[in-house]
């Protein structure tokens, strides 16, 4: 792998800590900015919606910057955007600046995961993307905690200028180790892009992607109730189970990027009836506090080897849309990550209690094999030589 994958790699970890991190600043911004806890909740909304709308707007205004370009542009406007929300004393600003630092940040990915995959080959896509999910799984073990920590001990500003100070040696590794211009020499056309996006293979890979991620961050977001007010562990190991959570997802992206490429149905098909199995078994032993150390190290593991396998899938889907598939990709990341929480919080608020958003990520894998049925049979079927309707109503993994 190119050095220039790695950096990228840690430009994401940056970004992904920003991302997570306001879990445990809430209430501090909320009572340093006067404002209410659910107000100052709604920063994470507006960063998930400003990726989800961030990342094709962004992919397609720097369709035609050089790679290096666009993620130097995107990568300084989120250093920038920390910066603004770190010394802000109005809401609506750090509002603004979360925004920005969204956008920002769905740009850079989008066009980091086309630049990776391009650098690294046509055969190494998923483990070049294996590198940039890493960033993001890394920013769950180490950097989530770390700005936590920042914020307890100096406030939940410094853990804004933190996300910022990382960001620098990524602006300066990026400058010195992407190359200035495109891979190939021709003009990316957003029009022809665009129509290959809308090919039902690709379309119901992203599905894919957007449900079992949804099922990740459904259950991710409300660990902390579960481990403590259903499986009796105090306060104190929300961190520690949270960071192994963190590990299993590093492992499971690991595995996904050895996978992906070559083997990706010996991954996804019995990756993903163990990823429905782990989510029932978690909701029925939730009690269990024994259970649930290994539970969440488990189903870490295989939330992030089977989406990030088919985030993979669909850049080779999308391979027709080399400068755009990223963004869509990203959008689909960042659906799941925005519903799944919703659908959780719902689950909660309907009195079904803190075991409720376990059984709702099972729907959510359920759901995606529902999904995947079809596709499925289509492929079995081509593969012995039955006819289908149309070559992109088959093999949608």
């Amino acid at each position: 792998m190119p050095i220039a994958i790695y950096m990228l790699g840690l430009a994401v970890f940056a970004q992904g800590t920003s991302e997570f991190m306001l879990s445990g600043l809430v209430p501090d911004i909320a009572r340093d900015l006067q404002v209410s806890v659910p107000a100052a909740g709604a920063l994470t909304s507006a960063f998930a919606v400003g990726m989800i709308v961030g990342a094709p707007l962004t992919a397609v205004l720097s369709l035609r910057w050089p790679r290096r370009r666009a993620l130097l542009v995107f990568l300084t406007v989120f250093m920038i955007a920390h910066v603004a929300g770190a010394v802000t004393t109005g809401f609506g600003l750090l509002l603004t600046a979360r925004v920005a630092g969204a956008l920002a940040n769905a740009g850079f990915l989008a066009v980091g995961l086309a630049t990776a995959t391009a650098m690294a080959g046509p055969g190494a896509k998923g483990r070049a993307a294996s590198v940039l999910l890493g960033g993001i799984t890394l920013a769950c073990v180490a950097g989530v905690p770390a700005g936590a920590v920042l914020g307890q001990v100096w406030g939940w500003r410094s853990a804004f200028w933190a996300v910022a100070v990382v960001s620098v040696p990524a602006v300066v590794a990026v400058a010195r180790s992407v190359p200035a211009t495109p891979p190939d020499a021709a003009v990316p056309d957003a029009r022809r892009e665009l129509r290959a996006l809308r090919r039902p293979r690709l379309l119901v890979t992203l599905l894919l992607g957007a449900l079992v991620n949804g099922a990740t961050f459904c259950a991710f977001t409300y660990l902390a109730p579960v481990v403590t007010d259903v499986g009796g562990y105090g306060r104190q190991w929300v961190p520690v189970l949270l960071a192994i959570f963190g590990l299993g997802s590093f492992a499971g992206v690991s595995i996904g990027g050895r996978m992906a490429d070559r083997r990706p149905m010996w991954l996804l098909v019995p990756g993903g009836l163990a990823l429905l199995a782990g989510w029932i078994v978690f909701g029925a032993a939730a009690g269990d506090a024994a259970a649930v150390f290994v539970l969440v190290f488990v189903q870490g593991t295989l939330s992030f080897a089977v989406g990030s396998t088919l985030i993979t899938r669909a850049l080779y889907a999308a391979a027709d849309a080399p400068s755009l598939g990223g963004s869509f990709a990203t959008a689909a990341f960042n659906v799941g990550a925005t519903a799944g929480p919703l659908l959780g919080g719902a689950a909660i608020g309907a009195g079904l209690g803190y075991r409720s958003p376990l059984w709702v990520s099972a729907l959510l894998v359920a759901l995606a094999f529902a999904v995947a049925g079809p596709s499925l049979a289509a492929q079995r079927a081509r593969r012995t030589g039955a006819r289908t309707s149309s070559p992109d109503d088959s093999a949608a993994l």
